[in-house]
């Protein structure tokens, strides 16, 4: 079977997929495709490829200025009925949240037989969301290179006020006209980057928690979302000309990326926790009513800052005494008070969780302990494959002018130790933080991020 990471877009969305050596049949439910210049102007034929008669358009504001006006003007062309919603923003900006799902439900006409966004992030999660629950498919027009979640099998949603993965299809197409991504604000070219830079860390925590827990890994999935990665940092200099021919590659790594979640039928290839830095500190902009960046841009920092705490671990020689310690001494009530101090209305959530997932449990910690012990030279390694030098991170995006640091996106650094605090407690995920906490280390690392400039 030839590798993954060396196959084209069409080969990667062949029907059927490909049995693999880590024993699952990897595939993808992807009909059509189309990454190129004036791809806009093939819309009515993936509307045939798939057999919609009559699309529910979503966009918001900023999005239907973008292309929706140009998809109803394709869509009239080629006599397609449709209707069209534009999501109203209550703040900045649309959120992947329960009052903009009943907002489409109240608006959605049921003769509509195909959820079509326009747009990116916020609006593809939706759709895929809004698709899955009234038994349609959902499909994209792109607008911007911003985010690695097109071809996914998943959305990054807000349900009460808590960051979560909701796993449904991927799209019926897929439709990104480089030209239009090209377009796309300088904020959402930064995300976009990102949320790649992100993988460095995902595929390297990846390995970690197959190591630890025995979570299921692939390394053919994992080559593929290297080899992802290392096109988009090659074309990253050449993003900001806004050149389409440069956005092309850069497109068809964060699609690659969407198909490795939906290979791996996870979010982990492209999830670590750098993305736990961003989704909480959205939880505490939410809590606080005040506004926060974009996922990707938040997730390019968390990236800058799971670098540097791999970097720390690295140092880390495992002591057993201090491990046994720190689960002893546990306080599940001093937790619980830390756990409501950072999340405030939501922590109810968080703290149900824990009954479920047991993360606090001695007996589960004392299993993980005697691992992380014995195979701490493979850990060590991973970091060491998975992770370049810092600064060869920080020449490629500094460039670009993204920020880089907590501070620049209006991020304290008491926010920088709480996000990390708090990493572990949200889903249930095996990340470095938890590994650190293992370790009897947690507090000593938060500490240092708090301290660091």
């Amino acid at each position: 079977m030839p590798k993954f990471s060396e196959m084209s877009l069409a080969e990667l969305t062949r029907p059927g997929g490909y049995a693999c050596a880590c024993g699952k049949r990897h595939a993808v439910d992807l009909p059509w495709l189309r990454v190129d210049r004036g791809a806009l102007a093939a819309l009515p034929e993936a509307l045939e490829t798939v057999n919609a008669k009559r699309p529910f358009v979503v966009c918001d504001d900023n999005t239907y200025r973008a292309a929706g006006a140009r998809v109803e003007e394709a869509l009239r062309g080629a006599n397609v009925a449709f209707q069209t919603y534009i999501v109203p923003c209550r703040h900045d900006r649309i959120a992947p949240s329960e009052w903009e799902l009943g907002s489409m439900m109240m608006h959605f006409d049921p003769a509509c037989d195909l959820i079509l966004g326009v747009g990116s992030g916020v609006v593809n999660d939706l759709c895929k969301v809004f698709a899955h629950a009234t038994g349609r498919r959902s499909a994209i027009v792109g607008t911007a290179p911003s985010m690695d979640g097109f071809a996914s099998n998943s959305a990054s949603m807000e349900v009460n006020n808590v960051k979560s993965t909701l796993y449904n299809a991927s799209p019926a197409f897929i439709l990104l006209d480089t030209e239009i991504l090209a377009q796309a604000p300088e904020r959402m070219l930064w995300a976009g980057l990102g949320d790649m830079a992100a993988k460095y860390c995902s595929v390297c925590e990846w390995r970690i928690a197959n190591i630890v827990i025995g979570e299921y890994y692939c390394e053919e999935v994992a080559d593929m979302m290297r080899a992802s990665l290392a096109k988009i940092m090659a074309a990253a200099p050449r993003l900001m000309r806004r050149d389409p021919d440069a956005v092309q590659p850069i497109a068809e790594g964060l699609v690659t990326a969407g198909l490795a979640m939906a290979y791996a039928q996870v979010s982990r290839p492209a999830s670590g926790l750098e993305h736990y830095f961003s989704h909480v500190w959205e939880m505490q902009a939410l809590e606080r009513g005040v506004p926060y960046d974009l996922h990707g841009i938040q997730v390019g920092v968390g990236t800058i800052l799971t670098f540097q705490v791999l970097s720390w671990l690295r140092q880390v020689r495992p002591d057993r005494a201090r491990a046994e310690k720190h689960m002893r001494d546990f306080d599940e009530a001093a937790w619980a008070e830390t756990i409501r101090r950072i999340f405030g209305k939501t922590a109810g959530e968080i703290l149900r969780a824990e009954q479920k997932f047991r993360k606090n449990d001695p007996v589960a910690h004392a299993k993980r302990l005697e691992t992380i012990l014995s195979r701490w030279d493979e850990i060590m390694r991973a970091i060491d494959e998975e992770l370049p030098p810092l600064e060869t991170l920080r020449a490629v995006l500094e460039p670009t002018g993204m920020p880089l640091s907590p501070e620049a996106i209006g991020i304290s650094r008491q926010d920088v130790a709480d996000a990390f605090v708090g990493s572990r407690d949200i889903r249930d995920k095996y990340l470095c933080s938890s590994l650190l906490w293992d370790l009897g280390l947690m507090d000593e690392f938060a500490r240092r991020l708090q301290e660091a400039k």
